[in-house]
């Protein structure tokens, strides 16, 4: 039984890495990856530290969830659980991944964020499923909650790889913008999670069920867009018009005269 509760919490984990892992065309270092895998794992626990902080500042924070009234339930779904965990692995993500050499096409900083989600969801999905001692929670955390933390991970990638690019062109606005939408819109998505989830309301359960499908596809598209780009984000490699790849003079794609 044990064995099996093992593989229904790692599998989907393995399977979603191996999904964004193919996608990148040119593969990032191994050793990279595991180091933002573990972070992941590291952020768990960096999680509980912050939500200890938390619940000393807040005590309404330690009640039954179903008890606390709409404010409460509220900022215990968005900024307790969602903000906090987000953060975390932002954190990780932006000085393991963001801030690496081998940070130099768009796509890369999506894989980076994925594998630390992943890490988080390895985690925490082997105390669930061992917890509840279940194949049940274990089936249906593969289908909803792993895949929610890859798809947070997704959005999280994608406004980093914005933030990269204007860095790169010099925009420090939207760089600055882009850096801010990275942690609030994947925290925004996992509240939204977390709060139909924990609400037990049929009209919030089909709620949750349009929520689902529409981050599944919006994060699928955000995969397909950065991973069949050719955008180099090497300073000495990219033209600081639009973005693309330049071997020549000329930029293939705008025209522009390279300096």
């Amino acid at each position: 039984m044990s064995s099996i509760l093992l593989v229904i919490a790692i599998l989907p984990v393995i399977i979603l890495g191996f999904y964004i892992y193919k996608r990148d065309k040119h593969k990032e270092p191994t050793d990279l990856l595991a180091r933002l895998f573990l972070s992941g794992i590291v952020s768990c626990f960096l999680v509980l530290a912050i939500s200890s902080l938390l619940t000393l500042m807040f005590p309404f924070l330690d009640k039954a969830y179903n008890t606390m009234n709409f404010f409460e339930f509220t900022f215990y779904t968005f900024i307790f659980i969602a903000l906090t965990e987000e953060c975390c692995k932002w954190l990780m993500t932006y000085y393991i991944g963001y801030k690496n050499k081998y940070f130099d096409e768009v796509y890369d900083i999506l894989v980076y964020s994925v594998f630390v989600a992943l890490g988080f969801a390895a985690f925490e999905n082997i105390l669930y499923v061992f917890g509840n001692y279940s194949i049940e929670v274990g089936m249906m955390r593969a289908f909803l909650a792993i895949p929610g933390h890859v798809c947070d991970g997704i959005a999280m990638g994608y406004y980093l790889s914005l933030a990269k690019f204007h860095e790169r062109l010099g925009n420090t606005k939207e760089m600055k913008i882009n850096m801010i939408k990275s942690i609030l819109v994947p925290a925004l998505y996992h509240g939204i999670y977390d709060f139909c989830c924990l609400t037990n309301s049929n009209l919030v359960l089909i709620v949750f069920i349009i929520f689902i499908v529409y981050l599944y596809i919006i994060s699928f598209k955000k995969i397909r867009l950065l991973s069949e780009q050719t955008i180099n984000l090497n300073p000495n490699n990219f033209c600081p018009k639009c973005g693309q790849r330049v071997t020549g003079h000329y930029c293939s794609n705008c025209g522009t005269r390279q300096q």
